[in-house]
This record gives structure tokens, sequence and C-alpha cells, in this order.
């Protein structure tokens, strides 16, 4: 393994904001490794379907997130990879054609570059801004399905890319809110594609497969072709609505019934249900009640129907869900394109039933999606919520980024975040007068 560089991501969510500093290493076979130093996360306030509604609140947020993380990692941090979300995300594909430049026709990163470049001029609107343009395949003097064309020979060279872009306003709102910490953003990435960088296997992506990251207020769909993104969107539903379902079944506050879904959807839910099913063998009568006693929910609940949560409320809005996902599917024309099936990650992913619901609404192979290669302190994160947060350090070692520390070195955590971003901020502007 070489020796790593230093990234930050921050996730920042309708439910809750995520911070990960972390090493990332990378082995013979070009596999990066997130190796997490630290992480912290705390509940997002000031956020809504993925947009910054409330500056002040958010910023508060972010500062007590990358906090916890800089005092765990003991480092500290001035640049940072951001996620970014929302219903304004849309995508199309472009293609760019160049002419070698070289005398004797070996393509260069510098003709790479230049095709790239073509295939962004693309029209939008002055409210519109891009964030990413990946490329899926090459084409070479008409030689097509070319993956990396450097040291090819060559006249003309073309690109199929994917384009994904943002509304400026929902992107000036997060740099600003990141501004305000001190930190500067080296790249902001869709959701959805940074979950697929961390949860999905390269056979996937090469066969075909549909990613949904279902969060808070919103799902995130990727969809990958022969290896590439070829289709990005965001629904505007997600786990909450769940939530609010739950509230309004059983006449309880949000809080409660976030409460149970979480109690019906944790890690014990197997062995909870297990010793249900055994239990109801055993007595041979019919028992359909769970208890909620050791919730202390204010409504002083004690018990509830199963069959009512999960087959009356929790089953028709995941129907709902992924009828939804399902137009999007058909909507992006590649439906029938993908034998990997569906990956599902977010942390709606933990909802009970959600694979069952999958397969039944879009008859296709489902399975839940962790994040992958990881190492260091996971016990946290080794879990659908912290995909797409693992997906942006990988993300940030795959671009050039400032070191997230001056000069390069590791510094501990200095006493104060304030102070310490001064630090950063004033080594950071001396060294840009340094020949």
């Amino acid at each position: 393994m070489s020796e790593g560089k230093i990234v930050a991501g921050i996730d920042v969510g309708t439910s809750k904001i995520v911070s990960i500093i972390a090493k990332i290493d990378e082995g013979a076979s070009n596999a990066k490794t997130v190796n997490v130093l630290g992480v912290s996360e705390v509940p997002s306030v000031g956020i809504k379907k993925g947009q910054i509604v409330d500056i002040k609140e958010a910023v508060e947020c972010i500062n007590n997130s990358l906090d916890g993380a800089e005092r765990m990692a003991g480092y500290s941090v001035s640049h940072a990879i951001a996620s970014i979300g929302g219903s304004h995300i849309e995508s199309q594909n472009s293609r760019g054609v160049v002419a070698v430049a070289t005398r004797l026709g070996e393509i260069s990163q510098n003709d790479l570059d230049r095709v790239i470049d073509a295939a962004r001029a693309v029209s939008l609107p002055s409210s519109r801004q891009i964030i990413h343009v990946l490329a899926r395949n090459y084409t070479v003097d008409g030689q097509e399905g070319i993956k990396d064309p450097i040291g090819m020979t060559g006249i003309r060279l073309e690109v199929d890319t994917h384009i994904i872009s943002c509304g400026v306003t929902s992107l000036s709102n997060l740099e600003k809110a990141f501004s305000q910490v001190g930190i500067d953003i080296d790249a902001v990435v869709f959701n959805g594609y940074a979950s697929s960088l961390a949860v999905l296997s390269d056979t996937e992506k090469e066969l075909g497969v549909v990613l949904v990251d279902i969060g808070a207020g919103t799902c995130d769909i990727s969809i990958y072709i022969e290896g590439a993104v070829a289709y990005s969107s965001v629904l505007p539903v997600g786990a909450r609505h769940i939530t609010n379902d739950l509230a309004i079944g059983l006449r309880i506050s949000l809080e409660s019934s976030e409460k149970i879904k979480l109690f019906l959807s944790g890690s014990t839910k197997k062995q909870k249900l297990a010793e249900f099913e055994e239990h109801k063998a055993r007595e041979n009568r019919n028992i359909d009640e769970i208890d909620l006693s050791p919730l202390s929910l204010p409504e002083e609940i004690r018990k509830v129907s199963q069959k009512t949560l999960i087959e009356g409320i929790i089953r028709p809005r995941l129907n709902e869900i992924f009828t939804m996902i399902g137009l999007e599917i058909k909507r992006s024309g590649f439906g029938g394109q993908t034998p990997s099936g569906l990956v599902v990650t977010g942390g709606g992913a933990q909802t009970i039933g959600i694979v069952n619901a999958a397969k039944r609404v879009l008859a296709m192979p489902v399975r839940v999606g962790y994040p992958t290669n990881i190492k260091g302190i996971i016990d946290e994160i080794q879990d659908t919520p912290f995909a797409t947060v693992v997906g942006l350090c990988v993300y940030g070692g795959t671009i050039e980024t400032p070191s997230s520390l001056p000069f390069g070195i590791s510094l501990p955590k200095l006493p104060g975040l304030f102070l310490n971003k001064i630090f950063s901020k004033i080594i950071g502007i001396a060294k840009s007068f340094l020949p």
C-alpha cells in the first residue's frame, strides 16, 4: 500500500449531517480503501429535501459535525468534499469530438481534457450549473467502447459523457454555508453518484445496475450501463414519508413514530421477529402484537398490531415509492439494460420489508448496498446511511485536491475550532506568496 492522502467528506442530508476524515490507501489493483480516522454524525436542522432552507442553522450543524470528526481524528480540516442532492438535480448525455493534437497521432491527457470540454459545451439556462462531466466511453477513428484511449494512435477522438447539473441557488447556499464554517469545497458530488462509488461492484456497473439511495426526504437514482453512469435523477420522496404515515395512522407525534419505525427496522428486528414467530408457533394461537413499552413513548402506547404497522401503513408507502422509481427507470430509457437489478442504500434501506416491496413492484433482483473497502473506525459506518459520505471520501481519492492540511503535514487538533480554521487560512495565504 502506498501512503495515502487525507480527505474529508461531509454529507449534508435532510435528517443528518455526517463528516468523515479518512486516509485513502491505494492497493496494487488500484482499489482504493477508505481508512476512517474520525467520524461524527449530528441531526440536521435547516435542511429540507436535501436543500438548505436556513443557512444559520445549517452552518451550526455542519460546524458541530466537522468538529466532532476533527477531534476524533486529531486533524484540522480546511478543505472537504461535499454532497449535494434535491429535486433540482438533472442529467443529460452529451458527445464531444476533437482532432488529436499531436503530430504522430498519439492520444495524450491533453486530448482527453479537450474532448471532455467539447462535450461540456451544452446549452443550459443561467439558473443551472454543471457539477459532473463523467466520461462513459471513447471512440477513436470509429472504434467504439474504449475506456482509456491514452497512448493509442488516432486522428479523431470522440467521447460520450454523462452531465449532471444542479440549481445555482442551491449550490450557492451550500458553498456559503461551508464558507461560514471556514471550509473550502474541493468538489461537490451528487449524492447518488457518491453512494454508487461506495456500494456497487465493478461487475454490477459493467452488466448494468440501478442504484437507489433512499434518504429522509429524497430518493437519489443512478443508473449504470457498461461500467459508467448513464442516468441520474432525484425523486422528492423518502423515508420521512413513512414516519409521517405512522404518525397519522397511530395518532402520535413524529418523534414517537420515528422511534417505532427504527424499532421495527433496527438491527434487532430480525431477532425480535424470530422470537415472535417462534412464540406464535409454540402457542399455536394468533399473536399479532408488538410490545412497544421499551420505547417509553409519551403517548403511552403499549402494544400495536404488527399487521397494522407493516402491511397497513409501511407497505403501501413502499409500494408507492418503488412505483415512482419504476416510472423513473422507464423514463430513462435504460429499463431493459440492467440485469444486475436494483441496489438500495441510504437510511431508508433499513426500513422493514423494503427488499420484498422492491422485488414485488419492480420484478427485478434487489439487494441492500453496504459501504465496502473501508477500515479503521468502521463500527459506526458499516451501514447503509453512511454510503454517501464513504463515497465522498472515495471520490476525494480519485481527484487532485489541495491537502486538507497546510504543507501536507498532520497537525494535532488545536483547541477551538475557530482558531484552528484561522490558523489554516493564514498558512494557506502565506503559502500562496511563496515561489
